[in-house]
């Protein structure tokens, strides 16, 4: 199903749904809080452009704040999330709008790319839903989200600092500071009551939201200076405060249209300039919606869906940017108000968006009299609550010190250079964490020898004993994770000093979740080394789908590992099957099977050698000899039976089920070797399946069989359990020794 097949549908749930009362009044307690929000982000971004601008900023924090929050709701799948203008909003556009300003370019331009840089980042955002995106960026490390989220907050900090102290425009926070003859008393008195109310309020009480309060606070003091002051009873002109609002003279509707037949007459240079800013706010906007969503799952133990809702917020942000509004993301003091306060379907969300309108239509005149100083002094609230400050706790282990690290730099850049070289910086550095994490694990999961780790194939203890002296002679490396640049320099110290001693080398790529050309080239490395010595490389489970979608198989053989005419290299399907034809190897077998096997009688075998020729023939009389097809199953796990097999020619295979209609090859016998033993000594069900591997030819002894030639052989019967009870031991101690090897690792 597609992204906008999802999007309807969820669309036509929406309208559809039964909505509960809770979510008037969670969407009525997040306006409170994201409306004053809104607007002092607006206030911050437009006043940049000039002191007229600033009650232009006010009015679009409020329609961002409707049209996000009623359009986000609507189309998105996140029930509870409050959207709205957010601090990385304010932080990006501010800053774009300062750099334009310093270029000396027109207002009324710098207005127009405001605009068209939140409909990119929109478009971008949609973008990202499409192509799958949302899943990825939840994934970008804590350190560099940490680092993004405390830059933005301490960029928001000193924007507002000249505000709060009432610096003449154009003032730098630092020099602002440093100069207590540019600070107006006023601003700080109520910037200052603003700030203690919101920080003390939270703690007493949280009925009423502390931006609130605060503002409240900012609002009280100012008129208590005005009642000292008569000069502050009027709006025009008043610096302290935002101003009557209204986008021009004509009108909000005339100039929002004007605006929008002058954006046809910007230079294509100039709109191609926006898509680096526009990339850094998408992505800025995105990781604060889904950082929301994510913390908000993990409270009411849902589950978001990240690229439906970076759809329907790229689709808010573009409507509202369309209208004069600001761009926003889903914010998480709005969300928890919401969820805190009853909220529980997107409805909720919808119920925000409609407040806020009606809230600006009726105290439209009063918000002309919000000091500014009480919004910059809000602002500082949020830039605060912003700044992470768990990073901290890194400095304190040598093992997160380079996370502390990272943190650190991001921040760094995002003060002294720019938000933009900061989401550059922190791709880098998720890069750095990603590759020291992949180090830091050993990519050689085991290294054993086959006298340590034979194949499933049972052998007689004869060739047993002769592995054990042979085995030595080839080494198996299980590899796991990620074979890349920063892991090969580590596997190569790992195989060097075998590739001078031992005869095959055998490497797994079972739990392999990658292999770069690094790695290849590694290969080759090690196809050389062993080409001159005349030893073999036996690469087992090539899969043509690894875990990152690479046919390893076809990777390898276009970077010439695997080349046809070379025999230095063996591909294998899996690693018992490598290890098996090393055996054999090693036993002196030839590559080839011969075409016709013989059938092999009763005395060539192990466990009937030096048996009476008599006893044998009757113990054969009593046997039935039977013909099984390569393939067709000889008995299944959960039969009844207690015959036991001895294989006169061919080959069988014994498999247990995994579940899921998976099997698992366990065991492999050949001529001479008997299985079914265990049934046959304890009368119980068939514990697995035999499989005919090969076409072959059975001896099978039945229990009531060998009950009747026991009691006339009673020797025969003693010498054969014994014989059967000694082989089944030596199997088994043969495994609790491979059991307790790979326990060691």
């Amino acid at each position: 199903m597609t992204q906008t097949t999802t999007t309807t549908i969820g669309f036509k749930q929406f309208l559809g749904a039964r909505h509960d009362p809770g979510d008037f009044w969670g969407g009525l307690a997040a306006m409170l809080v994201a409306l004053p929000a809104s607007i002092a982000f607006g206030v911050t971004v437009y006043a940049a452009i000039g002191p007229s601008y600033a009650a232009a900023g006010a009015l679009a924090g409020i329609i961002g704040a409707t049209v996000i929050g009623l359009v986000a709701s609507t189309l998105g799948g996140t029930d509870r999330l409050i959207s709205a203008p957010c601090a990385p909003a304010a932080a990006v556009l501010s800053a774009f709008a300062i750099e334009l300003v310093g270029q000396g370019v027109t207002p009324d331009t710098i207005v127009l790319l405001l605009v068209m840089l939140s409909v990119i980042a929109g478009v971008m955002q949609i973008l990202f839903g499409f192509v799958g995106i949302g899943r990825l960026i939840k994934y970008i490390p804590y350190p560099v989200v940490s680092g993004y989220m405390s830059g933005v907050g301490l960029i928001i900090i000193g924007s507002q600092i000249p505000k709060f102290i009432g610096a003449p425009l154009g003032t730098h926070w630092n020099d602002g500071l440093l100069s207590p003859w540019l600070w107006d008393w006023r601003s700080l008195a109520i910037g200052g009551a603003t700030v203690a109310v919101a920080l003390i309020t939270p703690r007493l009480t949280r009925k009423v939201p502390g931006t609130i309060l605060g503002i409240l606070a900012g609002l009280a003091t100012y008129f208590a200076l005005a009642a000292q002051d008569p000069r502050l009873w009027q709006v025009a002109g008043n610096p302290l405060v935002v101003g009557p609002l209204g986008a021009a003279k004509d009108g909000y509707f005339a100039a929002t249209s004007g605006r929008w037949h002058e954006i046809g007459e910007l230079r294509l240079a100039q709109i191609a300039g926006l898509f680096g800013n526009a990339l850094t706010l998408a992505v800025l906007l995105s990781i604060d919606t889904l950082k929301t969503c994510v913390v908000l799952d993990q409270l009411t133990r849902s589950r978001h869906e990240s690229n439906r809702e970076l759809i329907a917020q790229g689709i808010g942000n573009i409507t509202s940017a369309a209208v004069g509004g600001m761009p926003g993301s889903g914010t998480m003091g709005a969300t928890l108000v919401n969820l805190n306060s009853g909220a529980s379907t997107r409805m909720s969300g919808v119920m925000e968006g409609m407040s806020a309108l009606v809230a600006s239509l009726i105290l439209g005149s009063f918000l002309a009299w919000m000091p500014v100083a009480a919004l910059a002094g809000i602002l500082i609230v949020i830039g605060v609550r912003m700044i992470d400050r768990e990073p901290l706790r890194f400095i304190e282990s040598r093992a997160t010190v380079f996370d502390f690290a990272v943190v650190l730099a991001v921040v760094v850049v995002a003060l002294t250079v720019g938000l933009i070289a900061s989401s550059a910086v922190g791709v880098a550095m998720a890069i750095i964490l990603f590759v020291r994490e992949q180090i830091g694990g050993s990519v050689v999961r085991h290294k054993i020898y086959v006298n340590q780790k034979s194949s499933n194939w049972h052998r007689p203890e004869s060739e047993m004993h002769i592995l054990e002296q042979k085995g030595d002679q080839a080494v198996i490396f299980e590899l796991q994770g990620s074979l890349f640049f920063g892991t090969t320099h580590e596997l190569y110290a790992e195989l060097e000093p075998e590739l001078a001693t031992r005869k095959f080398v055998i490497l797994d790529f079972r739990r392999v979740q990658s292999v770069d050309v690094t790695a290849a080239h590694l290969l080759h490395n090690v196809l050389d080394a062993l080409q001159e010595r005349g030893a073999l490389l036996l690469l087992s489970n090539v899969l043509e789908c690894l875990p990152n979608g690479r046919n390893l198989r076809e990777f390898l053989e276009q970077t010439g590992v695997i080349r046809p005419e070379d025999k230095t290299v063996r591909i294998f399907p899996e690693l018992d099957s490598a290890i098996e034809w090393v055996e054999d190897r090693l036993l002196g077998e030839l590559e080839t099977a011969p075409a016709e096997e013989p059938l092999m009688q009763l005395q060539e075998m192990e466990l009937f050698r030096n048996r009476k020729d008599e006893t044998l023939q009757e113990l054969e009389t009593r046997m039935v000899k039977r013909l099984y097809k390569a393939g067709e199953t000889i008995y299944s796990r959960g039969e009844a039976g207690d015959d036991i097999y001895w294989i006169g020619r061919g080959s069988v295979r014994i498999f247990v089920p995994l579940g899921a209609g998976r099997t698992k090859h366990i065991a492999s016998f050949g001529r001479g070797d008997f299985f079914g033993g265990l049934a046959f000594l304890d009368g119980r069900p068939r514990s697995n399946d035999a499989i005919a591997f090969t076409d072959a030819e059975l001896y099978v002894l039945s229990r009531e069989q060998f009950n009747l030639i026991a009691e006339g052989h009673k020797k025969l019967a003693f010498t054969l359990v014994t014989a059967m009870a000694r082989t089944l031991s030596i199997r088994l101690r043969h495994a609790d020794a491979e059991l307790a090897m790979l326990q060691e690792y």
